[in-house]
C-alpha cells in the first residue's frame, strides 16, 4: 500500500503542482527552501487548502478524487503545527481528552495512556499550557495528535519555534514514533539535520514541484541533486552495534562495507543505528594507510565524479552495498587519477551516530 497524492493549487503568484506516491509507513520528510510549498502540500492533504482537481488516497482510504471530497473533520489524521496551539483554559489532561471525544471507542488504535507514556508527559497532566516550556507544549501537542488514532500524522516543522536545547529534548521522542506506532508520518522541514536523523523517505520540493523522491540514503547521495553539494553533504549508513571496546571506551558498528569505531554509546549488541558521514570528512588514498590516527578506513569503488565548484570534485563511492560521498580538491583527483571503477580507500575522519 502507499499514499498517492496529486494536487494542483494555483494562487497566481505561486502554483503547487505535485504528483507523487510515497510509502504508507515510516517517516516521509518533505524538504525544501522556504516558500517551496511544503506547508501548502500538508494543508492540502489535511483538506484545509482548496483544491478542486486533486486526488488523495492514504492506503485503502480515498479522501479526494475530483468532486469527491472527504471534509477535514472526517479525515482520520493528526496535525502538529509549528506552534503547539494548546487550549489555554484547559490543563494538559483536558487538552489530550479533547480530540479523543470525536473518535469512536471501536476505532481507537492508540491508547491515551500509551501516548502519555511515549511522550513522557505524565507529570504534566495537571499543568496548564502557561506552565509548560516550549518543548513540553510541543510534546503535549504530539501526544494529542496521536491520541485520535490517526491514519496518518502530519507534522509541519514541529521544532522550528524551539531553541537548540529544546530541539534536542524532543528529537528522541520523534524517533520513538517510528518504533512504537505503525502510523505513517509526513514531516515537513527545512532542516537537513532533522531530516537526516528522522526520515526513511524524502520528497525534495522546489518551487511547488517535486524535484525527486526516494529513500533518504539514496536521495542524499545523488549527484544530480543539490543535497550532495552543500557544505554538509553527507551519507547515511544503516549499521548494527557489533560490540564495545571497554579498554578504549569505544563502540563498534558493523555495516556491509566494514566496521566503524565511534565513541562509546550504551547500546546493546545487535541494536540498529544510523551513522552520518560528512563528505568533507572523507579523504581518499590508493593504498590502505598505516601509522595514522584515523580508525575508520574502508575499501571502496568510485561510482561517479562531478565538479563541485571550480576547485573541488564530489566523488560518489560504494563500500559494500552502501554509498559514501567524498569531497576532494580537483588537484588531488588529478594526481590520484581518480575515475569511475577505480578501487580506493575511504578514510572517514569523523563519524556521527544519529540514533
Amino acid at each position: 500500500m502507499s499514499i498517492q497524492i496529486r494536487f494542483k493549487i494555483d494562487r497566481g503568484e505561486f502554483v503547487l503542482d505535485v504528483d507523487m506516491e510515497i510509502p504508507d509507513r515510516g517517516i516521509t520528510a518533505v524538504f525544501g527552501p522556504s516558500g517551496c510549498g511544503k506547508t501548502t502540500l500538508l494543508r492540502a492533504i489535511a483538506g484545509l487548502e482548496p483544491c478542486h482537481d486533486g486526488y488523495l488516497r492514504v492506503g485503502e482510504m480515498l479522501w479526494q478524487d475530483g468532486a469527491f471530497f472527504v471534509p477535514p473533520h472526517k479525515r482520520p489524521l493528526g496535525y502538529v503545527f509549528q506552534e503547539a496551539s494548546l487550549f489555554a483554559h484547559l490543563n494538559v489532561c483536558r487538552n489530550l481528552e479533547y480530540g479523543i471525544k470525536r473518535v469512536p471507542a471501536s476505532q481507537r488504535r492508540v491508547s491515551l495512556h500509551k501516548a502519555i507514556e511515549l511522550l513522557g508527559i505524565g507529570p504534566l497532566l495537571e499543568h496548564t499550557a502557561g506552565q509548560l516550556s516550549g518543548g513540553e507544549r510541543q510534546r503535549v501537542a504530539i501526544a494529542r495528535a496521536l491520541a485520535v488514532s490517526p491514519g496518518i500524522l502530519l507534522m509541519d516543522e514541529p521544532l522550528a519555534a524551539l531553541d537548540q536545547a529544546r530541539k534536542q529534548e524532543i528529537l528522541p521522542y520523534l524517533e520513538s514514533l517510528h518504533d512504537e506506532f505503525d502510523i505513517p508520518v509526513i514531516y515537513v522541514s527545512h532542516s537537513q539535520d532533522e531530516v537526516a536523523r528522522l526520515a526513511d523517505h524524502l520528497v525534495l520540493l522546489e518551487a511547488g514541484r517535486v524535484r525527486a523522491t526516494g529513500p533518504i540514503g539514496e536521495m542524499l547521495t545523488r549527484l544530480d541533486l543539490p543535497l550532495a553539494y552543500g557544505n554538509d553533504a553527507e551519507a547515511l549508513i544503516e549499521a548494527v552495534v557489533a560490540g564495545h571496546d571497554d579498554e578504549y571506551d569505544l563502540t563498534l558498528l558493523d555495516f556491509s562495507g566494514g566496521r566503524f569505531t565511534v565513541s562509546r554509546h550504551d547500546l546493546p549488541v545487535g541494536h540498529p543505528v544510523r551513522v552520518r558521514v560528512i563528505a568533507r570528512d572523507v579523504s581518499l588514498t590508493l593504498e590502505h594507510q598505516s601509522g595514522t590516527s584515523i580508525l575508520n578506513i574502508f575499501p571502496a569503488t568510485i561510482e561517479e565524479i562531478t565538479p563541485a565548484g571550480s576547485a573541488q570534485m564530489m566523488i560518489k563511492l560504494m563500500s559494500g552495498d552502501v554509498t559514501l560521498l567524498a569531497r576532494v580538491t580537483r588537484k588531488s583527483a588529478s594526481v590520484l587519477d581518480l575515475k569511475p571503477g577505480k578501487l580506493v580507500y575511504a578514510q572517514a575522519k569523523s563519524v556521527a551516530l544519529l540514533s
